[in-house]
């Protein structure tokens, strides 16, 4: 197969075929009479297998270890089940952090209705974001934040 014919087998871009052939994870060999390269059905299937690993929040270096671990006929599913296990508790850490955020964010859109604009004076920049979290600006934060 050429490299938009795996590319559309797969569901990627020709550049995805071509990144992932750069970085070793995929091995066409070279067609003779033109050089392109031509790619395998074990290039499908480990392109589709990358495609999808990706989905799942996978990192290229990841993927090549698993891959590799296949290659020598060991199973890559406890090295898989470890990365994924990292990888979701980071990203309900990175979740509970952003959810923090948008509470931040509400809390200050909610104080600024009733903040007057300000003109920098040499003690202040914008009144907003130095005051937003003041007890007397916004009740609901008395005392701010920690």
């Amino acid at each position: 197969m050429k490299v938009s014919e795996v590319a559309r087998a797969a569901g990627v871009n020709p550049d995805t075929v071509r990144y992932y052939t750069r970085e070793g994870l995929l091995q066409p060999s070279r067609n003779p009479d033109n050089g392109y390269h031509v790619y395998s059905s074990d290039d499908l299937q480990r392109l589709r297998f990358a495609r999808k690993a990706r989905q799942l929040g996978f990192a290229l270096g990841e993927i090549q270890s698993i891959l590799g671990q296949a290659d020598e006929h060991h199973s890559p599913c406890p090295m898989v089940r470890d990365i994924f296990e990292q990888r979701l508790r980071d990203v309900e850490a990175r979740l509970a952090e952003l959810e923090a955020l948008r509470d931040r964010m509400r809390d200050a859109m909610t104080a600024w209705q009733s903040m007057p604009d300000g003109t920098p004076d040499g003690h202040t920049i914008c009144r907003l974001i130095e005051h937003w979290d003041d007890a007397d600006a916004h009740p609901a934060n008395k005392g701010g934040l920690a």
